[in-house]
């Protein structure tokens, strides 16, 4: 069954980004995503706005994926979307879509776990891009999750460490607010972390046992340190960003890293796969290949465009699911939370 072709439709809307793919098996021959500039000028994202927007984006976006894979929607075997976690009204403009344009062709419906996509998307068909085997240790980073994932199997998974409050990718940005940057400001942070020097201010790691993480504290610490600096100099910020920056990346690589070696450590799994929005920072993505040297480890950095929120990744999962006929009916209901 899996060398018959089938196309799956995929649709993706747990945030502020409207998303629609479409996939022959594992291999993907479109992959849209309509951004949303409106939360830029709220310095984050506005859920009622967000719905809106996708409520806006999604027929249109639907038709170009379609239109760009060269398919018709009558050549569609599936339908996947995503079920949760995310923004409630989000998601339901992609399960509401997703459903009647099932019900319409008459096609198996699939809802799928937005966390463990993230993790899949390591399994789509992408050349020059090596497939993890099995077991493999997940780090799922982004703006609203830190996870340590341990995959046994395409759809048994264990978290076996995540954040006590906020996530990685929280931090950045709330790091980037502080410092006066527009949102959304983790890669800007980025940016700017790779002309300055990482140990110019050192911030101290917060103690969290075992493979959990935190960053509140964190953020709190780089908050006084800035107001302290600025109320000697009012310059300092702007006289210093590349060192700031630096120096917030080098700490959160840090306490990563620290984790995922201990994770490691424990499993005896040497196999890492990064996931999620904040994977596509460029120290991250460097620290974990230097690790393959340092300690031996087998690293898996997904291509760039499958790191941030997509539907391609979706799709991934979405064919995995039809494969063993794992399908939904038009009672599922989207969860603003779901575990992985």
């Amino acid at each position: 069954m899996a060398d018959t072709p089938v196309y799956i439709l995929s649709i993706e809307s747990s945030c502020d980004d409207t998303a629609a793919a479409v996939l022959q098996n594992a291999k993907v021959l479109s992959n849209v995503v309509a951004r949303q500039e409106v939360h830029e000028q709220y310095g984050g994202v506005v859920p009622e706005l967000a719905s809106r927007a996708h409520q806006q984006n999604i027929v249109p976006v639907v038709d170009v994926a379609l239109a760009k894979a060269g398919i018709t929607r009558n050549q569609l075997g599936a339908i996947a979307f995503t079920q949760g976690p995310g923004l409630m009204g989000s998601l339901l403009v992609g399960s509401s879509f997703a459903k009647s344009l099932a019900l319409a062709l008459d096609i198996p419906l699939v809802a799928v776990n937005h966390m463990q996509a993230h993790i899949l998307a390591h399994f789509i068909d992408e050349e020059g891009f090596d497939k993890p085997q099995f077991p493999f240790l997940a780090l799922t980073i982004s703006g609203g999750h830190t996870q340590i994932v341990k995959v046994s199997s395409f759809f048994d998974m264990e978290v076996i460490g995540e954040t006590t409050d906020d996530a990685v990718g929280e931090a950045y940005d709330k790091s980037a607010k502080i410092l006066g940057l527009p949102y959304p400001g983790g890669p800007l942070v980025d940016k700017y972390a790779q002309l300055g020097n990482p140990k110019a201010y050192p911030f101290t790691k917060p103690k969290v046992p075992g493979l959990d993480f935190s960053f509140s504290g964190l953020k709190t610490q780089i908050l006084y340190f800035v107001q302290k600096n600025v109320a000697l100099n009012p310059n300092f910020v702007q006289e210093n960003m590349n060192d700031i920056c630096a120096s917030i990346q080098y700490t959160i690589i840090n306490i990563l890293m620290d984790k995922l070696k201990l994770a490691v450590a424990e499993t005896g799994i040497k196999k890492v796969a990064i996931g999620g929005g904040v994977s596509a920072n460029s120290g991250i993505r460097g620290t974990l290949k230097e690790a393959e040297k340092k300690y031996g480890w087998k690293t898996f950095i997904p291509k760039f465009e499958y790191t941030t929120d997509n539907a391609a990744m979706i799709g991934i999962v979405g064919y995995h699911k039809y494969l063993e006929h794992t399908f939904s009916d038009a009672s599922v209901t989207s969860k603003a939370r779901i575990q992985l």
